[in-house]
């Protein structure tokens, strides 16, 4: 064991913890506030996103999706048809990722005045983080007025016997890796199973699916599974529900699955997307009163509940796991945290520049599959439950002559979730190609409380696929 040596110590009015795009966002905002501020990171700077998540999975995704466009048009249809070029879309791939190198995203931090600390950052007490680097030497520092937690989620593995010898893949060797591996097992029904599943099987793989529920995207309306379910089997994938893996062993290099009915399966790679776990279990919490391995409750302005000078920012507070909601809630954060230090008012109320009410009510979000699937805001069964009196409208996008252009056979399907009291809308979902682009007026709509009545005034340019918007309110006036 390498003996630890103190060392200096060095004070701050900020210290984030984590250099992912949440921790980046609140440094940014901090400085913005005239805060002096550090940020340690012990892995890349630029997060899980960067070189592991958003970044190169939507690089392994995009050529699938363009290949499957094209395919819906005569005249470029029979110019796709081949399989895609693996190795050139791995090395783009490699590019977005800057082949795992963060120079780039240091001189981002070094340029906006942060300081960067290399090493494993752990709370020893109030308002004070010791960084460890691989020497064993110590630096203390500590802040006068906030510091942020930003350390975000790991992968979740399931608790069976002898997993770790199979070595399983989890999302980051899912995006990482340098090979399709002819046969890929997928354990999961939800946002990276389903990339992954869609990604590797147009890249060579033959990809099964089990799900331990009774459909894929179980956050999402039930039509969006259903679609993209459908989908993915048409491509090849087999989609198993009810699948419930029981044991996983590695035979000669094979690995062998069986599920709790006592099927097998045998694959070269078995990928386990089966949620996240936050980063917070060597941090320091306990320094502080607080469980280790905890997620971080906090308030709208996500100062940690029972405190006054910690927060946390991202995955690790599990608000909403995704990484523009991070930012978000970082800019939040950082308002806050420079409003606070000023001693200006701290404006916290629902939709003010220090609180993150979209957490609450506008939460969106795209799945890259092909389908694509995006939604915003609440499920219909979801704003039943929360005591909303509301409606589902539904259309099918083949009413809309924009998806006809966009490719022949187009299939997908819009709900918008209709508050009957007030008249304005709880949550849209789109299922369909290319929808993730539409699905940022649907979060304006959601989180600007925009009526109905208004709504018929937005008028969507023809023939677009946004012309599903006139589609869905027509369907609420006639019914």
């Amino acid at each position: 064991m390498t003996e630890t040596t103190e060392s200096e110590t060095i004070a701050y009015d900020v210290v984030v913890l984590g250099a992912g795009p949440v921790g980046e966002n609140v440094a940014d905002r901090t400085r913005a506030a005239g805060l002096t501020t550090a940020i340690v990171e012990s892995e890349l700077v630029g997060g899980e996103c960067s070189y592991w998540a958003c970044m190169p999975s939507k690089a392994l995704l995009r050529p699938v999706i363009a290949q499957a466009d094209a395919r819906r048009l005569p005249g470029l249809a029979g110019a796709v048809q081949g399989p895609l070029d693996t190795p050139a879309v791995l090395e783009r791939r490699d590019n977005f990722t800057s082949h795992w190198q963060d120079d780039g995203q240091v001189d981002w931090v070094e340029g906006i005045g942060a300081d960067l600390y290399r090493g494993h950052g752990r709370l020893t007490g109030p308002r004070t983080v010791g960084v460890t680097v691989s020497d064993g030497s110590v630096t203390t520092l500590t802040a006068r007025h906030a510091v942020v937690v930003c350390t975000g989620t790991r992968a979740q593995l399931p608790d069976l016997p002898g997993l770790a010898e199979v070595r399983p893949w989890t999302s980051r060797e899912a995006t990482s890796a340098d090979t399709a591996p002819g046969r890929l097992l997928v354990v999961g029904g939800g946002v990276v199973a389903t990339e992954m599943a869609t990604a590797w099987a147009a890249l060579g793989s033959r990809v099964t699916l089990l799900v331990r529920g009774k459909g894929l995207l179980g956050r999402m309306e039930p039509f969006a599974g259903e679609l993209v379910a459908e989908a993915l089997t048409e491509a090849g994938v087999d989609v198993r529900t009810g699948a419930s893996v029981t044991s996983v062993t590695r035979e000669n290099g094979t690995v062998v699955a069986l599920t709790r009915t006592g099927e097998r399966f045998e694959a070269d790679e078995i990928l386990f997307a089966t949620g996240r776990v936050p980063q917070t279990d060597d941090i320091g919490l306990g320094s502080v009163g607080l469980e280790p391995g905890s997620w971080l409750e906090t308030d709208d302005t996500l100062r940690v509940t029972g405190t006054d000078w910690l927060y946390a920012a991202g995955d690790v507070n599990h608000r909403a796991l995704l990484t523009h909601q991070g930012k978000y809630q970082a800019r939040i954060a950082g308002a806050a945290i420079g409003a606070r230090a000023a001693g200006t008012p701290l404006l916290d109320g629902p939709w003010g520049p220090h609180a993150a009410t979209a957490d609450h009510e506008a939460v969106p979000q795209v799945v890259f599959t092909d389908p694509e699937a995006a939604a915003v805001g609440l499920s219909l069964a979801e704003a039943e439950e929360a005591g909303h009196r509301v409606r589902a409208v539904d259309v099918e996008f083949s009413s809309v002559a924009g998806a006809a252009l966009y490719g022949d056979g187009y299939k997908g399907r819009a709900r918008m979730v209709v508050d009957l009291e007030d008249e304005i809308l709880r949550g849209v979902t789109f299922v369909g190609p290319g929808v993730g682009e539409l699905i940022h007026s649907a979060t304006l709509a959601v989180a600007a409380h925009i009526p109905i009545s208004r709504l018929w005034h937005v008028v969507p340019s023809y023939p677009t696929l946004s012309e599903v918007w006139l589609r869905l309110l027509e369907a609420y006036r006639d019914n």
